[in-house]
């Protein structure tokens, strides 16, 4: 049953005008456009991580290297990001949103090419550095565009349309990399993904808005940032709210990063049926964000974070209890990743804006401090979690099932630490 009450209610703020200065003529977008550009950005981080799983194999025998060897390739990609996502947000508070993503995007695209053209498995530990220190910038500074722009319902909406096209990353990068290793080689993904930057990086250049005149800019120096980063650290609702998120995407990542196994040893697929895992996955992704945004403005962020749970929660019991009395099939064993995906998207714009809307001189930073927890925790399920359980689906679900509840239980000491605060100071 929803509570008859909520504290977190949705705000009902005008769209806030924010100054635009370029340093040349910028062909202005839609709301529509601009959200498929800042989703195009943060494509850049599934595109990197899912096309060349279907290439694990490949590269293994391409350049000698172990299952651990190519396995930490992905570790390697997940812990540069999560180091440095930390800073993405600072960096564009103090010397802007637009330059920012472009110098990502440079060091981006000469990550890429190296990795196409690695020799060994350790050059290609490097090279997936340079894309990681670089992929999550995209993520970080498009919420801190979206805030600088838009307050309230129409913020949850834009969020909520660039994780509808966002979600097609996820399902497409797979299946295009299973095709790509079929008809050619795992350095043609790579290739493939330069590419797609080079021209990601021209559409930025020319459409991109600078959203923090430099009157606005905070200041980049030691001192500030360790303030910044303790209070935003050391502040038990922003610890909660982004503990959720966090949690959630480490459930779905725990069957993404374990995928390898997953598909080819449990479900017997080959590369180029990938597919069977992400598409419900990105489908539960793509409808769960139309449901958000369609509800923004209409439901409180609370009534949609229950509303999620209870999907998510749903799904991880199915999946515990079908594995527990049947092997692993098709397609039982990823039919629940639709609603655990569906259910995580409900949740995900209310929880992040309410994480956001508490640092809204710092909202760059708080949104790195947000996508590095979030990553940090994906980078522990790839390296630690995701191959200590691969050799059981019944592990793999139980294991999504701990990050479901482990989440539920931050939303609940959350709200009710606010209602404690409340009651302090009513």
């Amino acid at each position: 049953m929803l509570p008859p009450t909520d504290p977190d209610q949705l705000p009902k703020d005008p769209v806030i005008p924010v100054p635009l200065p370029a340093p040349h003529k910028i062909v202005m977008l839609s709301a529509g456009g601009l959200a498929t550009l800042l989703a195009a950005l943060s494509m850049l981080g599934p595109f990197s991580i899912d096309a060349y799983l279907p290439a694990f194999p490949q590269i293994q025998a391409n350049l000698a290297a172990s299952p651990i060897e190519v396995q930490q390739t992905l570790t390697a990609y997940m812990l540069a990001f999560a180091g440095m996502v930390l800073w993405h947000g600072a960096l564009s508070d103090a010397f802007g949103r637009r330059n920012v993503i472009l110098v990502a995007l440079v060091v981006f695209a000469i990550g890429t090419l190296g990795c196409a053209a690695a020799s060994t498995v350790h050059y290609l530990w490097v090279f997936r550095i340079m894309q990681g220190v670089s992929a999550g910038a995209g993520v970080v500074v498009g919420r801190a565009i979206i805030r600088d722009l838009y307050s309230g319902a129409p913020a949850a909406r834009l969020l909520s349309m660039v994780t509808m096209i966002f979600s097609i990353a996820p399902a497409l990068a797979p299946v295009l990399g299973g095709w790509i290793v079929t008809w050619f080689d795992w350095r043609a993904i790579f290739l493939a993904l330069f590419g797609y930057t080079v021209v990601l990086g021209w559409v930025c250049w020319k459409h991109l808005p600078e959203t923090v005149p430099p009157g606005q800019r905070q200041p980049f120096n030691p001192r500030f940032l360790a303030q910044s980063y303790g209070a935003i650290f050391s502040s038990f609702l922003f610890d909660m709210k982004a503990g959720i998120t966090a949690l959630n995407f480490a459930g779905l990542f725990l069957y993404i990063s374990a995928a390898p196994v997953l598909l080819p040893v449990h479900l017997g697929l080959g590369p180029s049926e990938f597919a069977w895992l992400f598409v419900p996955t990105v489908s539960g992704i793509f409808l769960g964000s139309m449901a958000a945004n369609r509800m923004a403005g209409k439901q409180s962020f609370a009534r949609q974070i229950w509303m999620g749970f209870g999907f998510m929660l749903s799904a991880v019991a199915f999946n515990v209890g079908y594995h527990l009395f049947q092997p692993p099939a098709l397609p039982w064993t990823v039919l629940p990743m639709f609603f655990y995906t569906f259910g995580s998207s409900l949740i995900a714009p209310g929880a992040t804006l309410l994480a956001l809307d508490l640092f809204p001189h710092i909202r760059g930073t708080a949104a790195s401090c947000q996508s590095f927890i979030t990553t940090l925790l994906g980078a522990v399920v790839a390296g630690v979690i995701s191959p200590a359980l691969s050799h059981s689906v019944l592990a793999l679900a139980l294991g999504q099932a701990g990050f479901a509840v482990l989440a539920l239980v931050l939303w609940l000491v959350a709200r009710q630490y606010r209602r404690v605060r409340a009651r302090q100071h009513g």
